[in-house]
C-alpha cells in the first residue's frame, strides 16, 4: 500500500484498486479490483465500493452506503450513510430454467453522478439514472429517473421539489431573470450567488468569487 493514503487494518482493498493520494479508507470498508478512487476521497466504515468504479476527487462515501460496479462519480461527490447505487435493471436470483444466475447471465449498469451532488442517506439510485451535477438527493428518496443539475429532489419516487446552489442550501426565487425572456432568477441565501430557470433547467448567472475550478 502507498505512504500516500490511508487504509486501516479491518478495511479490504484489493491490490487491483487505484487510490489517489490523501484518500481515507476506514473499517471494514471494501474497495473491489479495478476500483479507481481520485485524490482526497473518504469511504467510510463498511461502505462498499464496487469493481471498476470510478471516483474523482474529494468524494465522501459515508459508512455502510453501497457504489455498485459500473458508477461513475464525479469530482466532490457526497454518498451518505446506508445509500445504495444499483446496478441490475431487472434484478432475479435465478433464470427462468431455475438456475441460480451468474455474472454471464446479466450485464451491470451503472449510476452516474455529476460533480457537487449530494446522495442523502438510505436513498435509493436505481440504474442507469443519471444525477445532474450538484444536484440534491434527500435522506430516503427513491431516483428513478435522470435528474437535472441543481435539482432538489425527494420522495418515492422523487420528484424536484426546488433547486439548490453550490453551497447545497435551497434557492430563493427573486423575479424575473434576464438571461431570456420568461427566465427566472434564483438567488442562494448563503453565498449571493444568482442562478436562472430556462426551460425547466437552472444555469448560473454568477459564482461567488474563489468557486471556479479548472474543468478541463
Amino acid at each position: 500500500m502507498s505512504a500516500s493514503y490511508r487504509v486501516v487494518a479491518s478495511a479490504d482493498v484489493s491490490a487491483d484498486a487505484e487510490i489517489g493520494p490523501g484518500s481515507s479508507i476506514w473499517h471494514l470498508a471494501q474497495v473491489r479490483e479495478g476500483a479507481v478512487l481520485g485524490a482526497g476521497c473518504v469511504v467510510g466504515r463498511g461502505a462498499y465500493i464496487g469493481s471498476g468504479v470510478v471516483m474523482g476527487d474529494h468524494c465522501k462515501v459515508q459508512n455502510y452506503a453501497l457504489v455498485y460496479e459500473p458508477a461513475a462519480l464525479g469530482h466532490g461527490v457526497f454518498i451518505g450513510p446506508a445509500a445504495v447505487l444499483t446496478n441490475d435493471t431487472y434484478p432475479r436470483a435465478i433464470t427462468p430454467d431455475g438456475a441460480l444466475k451468474s455474472a454471464s447471465d446479466w450485464v451491470a449498469v451503472g449510476v452516474t453522478i455529476g460533480d457537487g451532488a449530494s446522495i442523502g442517506a438510505r436513498a435509493v439510485c436505481v440504474a442507469p439514472v443519471t444525477i445532474g451535477a450538484w444536484a440534491t438527493v434527500a435522506a430516503g428518496a427513491v431516483v428513478t429517473r435522470d435528474v437535472p443539475d441543481f435539482a432538489l429532489m425527494a420522495g418515492v419516487p422523487a420528484r424536484r421539489i426546488g433547486w439548490v446552489g453550490r453551497a447545497g442550501h435551497p434557492l430563493r426565487e427573486d423575479g424575473p431573470s434576464d438571461a431570456a425572456p420568461g427566465a427566472t432568477r434564483y438567488v442562494c441565501p448563503e453565498t449571493g450567488a444568482s442562478y436562472a430557470e430556462i426551460d425547466g433547467r437552472l444555469h448560473e448567472e454568477s459564482r461567488e468569487p474563489g468557486t471556479e475550478r479548472n474543468e478541463e
